[in-house]
This record gives C-alpha cells, structure tokens and sequence, in this order.
C-alpha cells in the first residue's frame, strides 16, 4: 500500500485548512451582506408581492412623478447583475448609474447610499453576487412621462442635491449614536422619507426628520419634540416599533410596515437601540403642535347612544358600527389583537392621511391584517369616498383630533396618490402652454418697448 509521506501529509492538511477557513470566510463575507441588505431595506422594493422571487424586481413604487419599477438585481447574466464588477455595482449602489451608464431614479435611494462605507459595499457585492439565486425575468421598464422621462436630467440634479460622500463618526457622539447615524442616514435611509422636499424634490435637511408627504401615507415628524415628534416615547418604546412595528400609541402601516416586515425587524437588538439612541439626540424640529398625536382622545359610548336611533343617525356611525366596532370595539378600546383608537399616533395627528389611508388600503404588516375598506378593494363591504370621509370624521370627532375634518375629495385625493407637487403640475401640457404664453407676451412687450424707444429717439 501507498503512504504519503509526512511532509505531504502536512501540506495537504494544512492545504485543507486553508481552503476551509476561505469557505467560512466566504460564508461570513456572504452572511454580512445579506444583513446588510436586510438593513438597506433592499428586498422591500426589488421584492414583487406578485411574483415573488426575492429581488428579482418588478415592484412598482408609486412616486408624484408616476410609477417607477424596481429592477431585477439578482446575478441574473441577462436581466439582472451578474456581469457587474463591484465597482460598478458600487457606482450604481452609491451613485444611481448602472452599467450602461443610464441614471436611476431617486426612489433608488442612492442619496443615503452614497455614505455606505467600502468595507460593506465588498459585502453587499459578495450577497447579491453569491448568495441570491439568478431570476432570468426582465422586470417592467419605467416610463415616465416627458419631461421625467429624460434619465440624462438626473445629472443635473445629482450635481445639486447628491454629495457622493462616506460616513463620517463624529467623535464626540459615542458609538452607538455613530452607529445609530450610520444605520439612519445611511443604510435605512429614514430621512429620504421622513424629511419633507423642495420644488424639485430634493430634501431640506434643514428640517431634517420633521415629516412628510408620501404619497397616499404621512412618514411623521421623528424628531424628540414633545409635541410635534416623538419626544413623549421612551427608548424601550421607540425600539419595540422599530422592531415590530407596533406599541400601543402607534401601528406601522403602509411604507413604514414594509420597512420593519423587510428590514428593521431582522436587525439586531443593539442595532435597533442605536437607531432609538440616534433618533433620541437629533435636533427636535416643532410645526407647532398643541398637543403629542397619541394624547387625544378616549372612550366614548357614542356607538351605543346611537343605536335605534335612526331618525338621528350619524352616517359616519352607521359605517363604523357596521364594518369598524367589531374588531376595534364599540368605545374605540380595541383589544389584543387590534389597536385602540384613541390615544393613537394616527387618530390625534394633524394630518388625518395615514388614518384614511389606512382604511382605505388596510394595513398588511407580518401575520397583521386589516381589510381594505376604500372602493378600489377586493372585499364585499367596500366604502364609497363619502363613506370613508364620514367614518373618518366619527373617529376623529369621538376618538382622536376633533379639530381636524376629512372631506370626500381628500379621500378621492389620497386613494388616487396623495398630492401632486408643483413641479408636476408646472409640467402638464397646460401649464407649459401657460408658461410659453407668458414668456411670448414677456417678449412681446420688450420689442415693444424697444420699438417705442427708436421711435422717441427718431424724433
């Protein structure tokens, strides 16, 4: 029989152990992107409900511009990116430029990305590359209309609002504010959500988390003010929410349920408290509230008043005895499944957006789910606009704010997407014909006037 000699047989083992450490380090390597990915929020968007094979696209995010399709960022050779090098995936995670050079849209959040370190690019590369399986599925193209549709104008635009800067500690915050600041600013991008945009869309970072518009839902000001923010939840309070997306005062929905289903809920216990430590510290922004969103309201007997009485009915009572008192119960107390309505984050805001929308989308976050109620839903005991602007006012008027007042055409308003900015509207046929009017009749009246200014001069 033949023996290896012992200096083989040591080479080979230690050959063995090599090879095994690159493997666990590969694996490692591996598993730290996919966290990271976790964090980033990346499955959310590039994840179709419909389809369901994980990021491989097709998911459309509903922006005032028009739909924007999330695309197929599985090692796919052909549809997806497998033939990127890291630094073209770097360019496109940190930049918004693919391959081919074609400019994303900043519903790719590429604004926070941009301050991803390196060390966690290689890993984000090594998890799309290695451990996502390849979808060979085109996802839909993006169209948006003329003048959006130009991808080239997000040069401009990124020249303006994108620093293509890394994260920098600030060395008097301890780590875990830095490492919360990192998580915020950079991989969850909160603040491409939660900080209200100028004319062209871009962040005012001067109100930095103090809310805004999303559309059909309200991503509310997170700020430590005690009226106007969050500055009235403890620590351990804000960190259950980003958890599970659900405490007493507040419920996740829309966006925000996406993100803790597809991202904060699988982060670590530290670094959800980092998040709640950063959040904890910024600077509190104020618009002036009375009074904190979850400090209105309490029971009411109102449904039991009105029973029989028909001659008297409320139609925003008759909706929700019918289709609300069930599972929130009559005085609004709610139980261990479902909320109560008053001393609620949605029901004492200013704006009423994410309770209509609740209602009208429903809520869907984990094994949580509310019907939706509004008249596009797939459900039986579908309301009119009408009906979802009275049942809102009942809840408002019995539960939460009194002093705010939901109308139909707000709700049409909010089921069709929520306000249209002004940028939009300046770039409707309409109002570009308005704006070539006034701009013929500025030229018009400055050959007139140089006319009348020869003629004076002739005599």
């Amino acid at each position: 029989m033949r023996r290896f000699s012992p200096p083989l047989a040591i080479c080979l083992i230690l050959f063995t152990g090599i090879a095994s450490a690159a493997a666990q380090s590969s694996e490692d390597l591996i598993a730290k992107g996919k966290y990271l990915s976790l964090a980033a929020d990346c499955g959310a968007c590039h994840t179709s409900p419909q389809q369901g094979a994980p990021m491989a696209g097709g998911y459309a995010i509903h922006s005032p511009l028009g739909d924007i399709y999330a695309s197929n960022i599985t090692p796919s050779m052909r549809y997806g990116i497998g033939d990127y090098s890291e630094q073209e995936f770097a360019r496109a995670v940190r930049e918004g430029v693919d391959k081919r050079g074609r400019h994303l849209y900043p519903a790719m959040p590429y604004t926070a990305y941009n301050k991803i370190s390196d060390e966690d690019i290689h890993a984000l590369y090594a998890y799309f590359m290695h451990g996502v399986a390849p979808v060979d599925r085109a996802a839909p193209q993006t169209h948006l209309p003329f003048p959006f549709s130009i991808r080239a104008s997000m040069a401009v635009w990124n020249l303006l609002f994108a620093d293509n800067q890394r994260f920098t500690p600030q060395p008097d915050k301890s780590s875990e504010v830095n490492r919360g600041d990192y998580l915020v600013n950079a991989l969850a991008h909160c603040d491409t959500c939660h900080t209200p945009r100028n004319f062209l869309m871009a962040q005012k970072n001067d109100q930095a988390f103090s809310g805004s518009s999303l559309g059909s839902w309200y991503a509310p000001n997170i700020t430590p003010d005690a009226q106007s923010g969050i500055g009235s939840w403890s620590h351990d309070e804000l960190a259950r929410y980003l958890k599970t997306g659900h405490i007493a005062k507040a419920q996740a929905a829309g966006p925000m349920a996406e993100a803790v289903e597809h991202g904060l809920a699988h982060l670590s216990d530290e670094d959800i408290n980092a998040i709640a430590a950063y959040l904890r510290q910024i600077p509190a922004v104020s618009s002036g509230a009375a009074r904190a969103r979850d400090s209105y309201g309490q029971a009411s007997d109102a449904e039991q008043r009105l029973r029989g009485q028909h001659a008297q009915n409320d139609p925003g009572w008759q909706v929700f005895s019918g289709s609300c008192a069930n599972c929130h119960q009559p005085q609004g107390q709610g139980n261990a499944h479902y909320p109560s309505l008053f001393h609620n984050s949605a029901t004492g805001a200013e704006q009423p957006d994410n309770l209509v929308s609740a209602i009208l989308f429903g809520v869907q976050r984990g094994d949580i789910a509310m019907p939706a109620f509004g008249p596009d839903a797939d459900f039986t005991n579908r309301l009119s606009d009408q009906q979802v602007a009275d049942v809102s006012n009942y809840v408002l008027r019995n539960f939460g704010n009194p002093a705010v007042t939901v109308t139909a055409a707000r709700v049409k308003q909010l089921r069709e997407g929520g306000d249209t900015p002004l940028l939009v509207k300046l770039t409707r046929p309409a109002a570009l014909l308005g704006l070539l009017a006034v701009v013929m009749i500025i030229i018009a009246g400055v050959i007139l006037r140089r006319r009348k200014r020869r003629s004076y001069a002739a005599h």
